[in-house]
């Protein structure tokens, strides 16, 4: 069977690029193996924030006296309630693009695993479909280090299937799922202990800030063991034991479970990318241009197996970047965004664009306005004072180059500097904005009033 695209994966890109290419009267197939809406739906954004809701419940429930709010006895959690919840709101999603992509019959849904045949046919359960351009949307699965297959561990995809709270939750990795699960199983109830072998925790942010990322942890009561080399296991009747060497003296921990959050690796391994002529590279990922084509010019590739940019936003902004190519007049390419994220801890940290490691490195001219949460008026009245607000400006340009937040609200006022940074306006333009009273976005403007040079 002939179509005139074929999207393989089901995840952030795909749907939507499906849609617009139905809408630009072609003639679509697009190939799930698993379920529709990928990370982000199923074992990602929409699951694991629900699970983040539920532990920050839980939290101000125990933690409310400081606030004049006494809850007599204990509070307690029901992990099947919680995973009910989270499943429910799984199942809303996948029907809603289920919907979208099976009532337009420009659009025809194949489930399986696809493989390339060659650069204009695939495979997928025995039968064969050509297209005259492919769209490449198959994302990613977590890295396992060698060493653990003989012990069971869990993922940020099966830990979100577990019924009962862990009694010692052991996190090897000390990124953003690993601090995310981690403060959130600790307010369930598990004792948590992080293992991280870098000498601080998130390794590409500023010294300060990773300074108070593991403030919060020691804070919420998670154990964090920076440092750590040789991290090994291996099960013993009931329990994981599992050894990490420390500055060369060897420490053992018992843990009922073990979460391995080492990192991602691409799914591309099954794909046949090899018989297209697209290359990848040392790890996996496909190889793109500034407009996510591959080598080879009637295949793309998007989302997080192209490597630039494990995150819903970007996969989502590489469906307008394709589309903006194939259809529009204003052209969109990968090198106009900005690299933004966040760590959905409690308080949430937040990024966008340089950090000062990055500006030294580029050797560009830059001053820096800096405020703790402590001196903001509404931080204070709402008891949550931890974090800080660090905005860097460029010296020649008085442009933005990047901010990193942490504290209460952090992940929804960062959008102030991104729409500035994506503006191309001076950071004066902010500063002169009149924001409103009491809020913690109020203290930006007052801020950049008072920039040093780093």
């Amino acid at each position: 069977m002939n179509f005139d695209a074929i999207i393989i994966g089901a995840g952030q890109a795909g749907p939507p690029l499906a849609k617009s290419l139905a809408e630009h009267g072609k003639k679509v197939a697009i190939i799930e193996k698993n379920y529709l809406g990928g990370t982000c739906v199923n074992v990602g954004c929409t699951p694991t924030k629900a699970y983040v809701a539920s532990a920050r419940r839980a939290y101000v429930a125990g933690n409310s006296s400081a606030l004049g709010i006494e809850i007599k006895g204990e509070v307690h959690i029901d992990l099947k309630k919680i995973k009910q919840r989270k499943d429910a709101l799984i199942q809303e999603s996948r029907k809603g693009l289920e919907k979208m992509l099976t009532e337009d019959k420009k659009i025809t849904l194949i489930r399986g695993e696809a493989k390339f045949m060659d650069n204009h046919t695939i495979e997928v359960n025995s039968k064969q479909y050509s297209a005259s351009k492919f769209f490449i949307n198959v994302g990613a699965r977590p890295s396992i280090p060698d060493g653990f297959n003989e012990v069971p561990y869990l993922t940020n995809e099966s830990i979100l299937e577990l019924e009962e709270i862990p009694e010692h939750l052991v996190i090897i990795g000390g990124g953003y799922i690993g601090l995310e699960f981690g403060q959130m199983f600790r307010r369930f109830g598990s004792k948590v202990t992080i293992i991280e072998k870098g000498d601080k925790l998130l390794k590409k942010e500023d010294e300060d800030i990773s300074a108070l990322i593991l403030e919060i942890m020691s804070d919420s009561d998670v154990d964090v063991k920076l440092q750590s080399k040789c991290i090994g296991a291996r099960k013993i009747n009931d329990y994981i034991e599992v050894t990490y060497d420390c500055n060369a003296i060897t420490q053992k921990l018992k843990a009922t479970h073990l979460l391995m959050a080492t990192g991602r690796t691409p799914n591309t391994d099954n794909l046949g990318i090899k018989n297209t002529g697209a290359k990848l590279n040392r790890h996996g990922f496909i190889q793109v241009d500034d407009t996510l084509k591959t080598s080879v010019d009637h295949i793309w590739a998007l989302g997080d197996c192209n490597g630039k940019g494990a995150f819903t936003h970007t996969a989502y902004n590489d469906f307008q970047i394709v589309n903006s190519q194939l259809f529009l007049n204003q052209k969109r390419f990968l090198s106009d965004r900005f690299t933004c994220y966040a760590a959905f801890i409690d308080p949430p940290f937040a990024r966008v664009g340089m950090n000062k490691k990055d500006i030294l490195k580029m050797g560009l001219t830059a001053k820096v306005s800096e405020i703790p949460m402590r001196n903001i008026s509404r931080a204070k009245e709402m008891g949550e004072t931890t974090g800080k607000l660090k905005i860097f400006i460029e010296v020649d340009t008085d442009t933005i180059l990047g901010a990193s937040f942490i504290g209460t609200g952090a992940d929804e006022y960062i959008h102030t500097i991104i729409d500035q940074m994506y503006a191309g306006a001076s950071y004066r333009t902010v500063r002169d904005a009149v924001h409103i009273h009491p809020t913690i976005s109020e203290l930006i403007p007052t801020m950049l009033e008072n920039a040093t040079e780093i």
